[in-house]
């Protein structure tokens, strides 16, 4: 465990788990088999950064545009987030972890939905670390729902739109009310964000780990706090 004396922990941590296929792939294992062991090490992990002392934890499970893949590794994504959403409902509770769900959830079976929102209802009085998990998330398509929505209220004249301010925006993203990440984290190599909190992260640090999502453990966690922790963050400034 990092020495928090030592080293200052980020409020707000965000983390795109990439790598499940591409492990299950040096394995000679279906893409199936690398979603069920990063599921798997989801749980452990945050866990893990929950006792670190991390306020808030947005994971990127699945995006918009991860519709496009193959239907079968699709569906077989689908039914690993019925069994966590099952699980769920008494998972983290020891942990004191509040759960809550990012992204258009409409798309979902109406099953799921019912899941969901049952997990939330069930983690919503919880005080420990705030996990939001992304699913079906975008952030473009998250930027537009909130100009839609600043839209809206202008014509209703409820607000002026001259006087629309960052916080306005800010406060209609799916994170409203949250501060922005502190640092992203993307394992399995890739150095870009993919739609992953866009207005948000203008002044993330950004880690990337060629560590595969079901191999990130604790010490690569820790490995990118410290890298975290040598970066001089001026917000602009000098």
């Amino acid at each position: 465990m990092l020495d928090k004396t030592k080293y200052h922990i980020p409020e707000h941590v965000g983390i795109i788990m990439d790598g499940n296929g591409r492990w299950a792939k040096k394995r000679a294992l279906p893409r199936s088999i690398g979603h069920k062991f990063g599921a798997q090490n989801f749980r452990k992990i945050t866990r893990y950064i929950s006792k670190t002392g991390v306020k808030v934890l947005t994971l990127y499970a699945f995006s918009t545009e991860n519709w496009k893949r193959p239907a079968d590794e699709v569906s077989a994504l689908m039914v690993l987030f019925k069994q966590y959403l099952i699980d769920s409902l008494t998972d983290f509770r020891e942990d004191d972890i509040k759960v809550v769900f990012i992204g258009d959830r409409s798309a979902f079976d109406p099953k799921l939905i019912e899941l969901i929102n049952e997990s939330e209802e069930v983690a919503k009085d919880r005080k420990g670390m705030l996990l939001n998990i992304a699913m079906n998330y975008g952030s473009r398509d998250e930027i537009l729902r909130a100009v839609k929505e600043l839209c809206t209220e202008a014509s209703e004249g409820k607000l002026d739109p001259q006087n629309i301010t960052e916080k306005d925006i800010s406060d209609r993203l799916y994170t409203g009310g949250l501060p922005d990440p502190d640092l992203i984290i993307r394992t399995g190599g890739e150095f870009r964000l993919s739609n992953f909190l866009l207005y948000q992260s203008a002044y993330s640090e950004f880690y990337s780990t060629e560590t595969l999502w079901p191999d990130f453990n604790e010490e690569a966690f820790d490995k990118a706090i410290i890298e975290f922790n040598k970066r001089n963050r001026r917000f602009g400034g000098v």
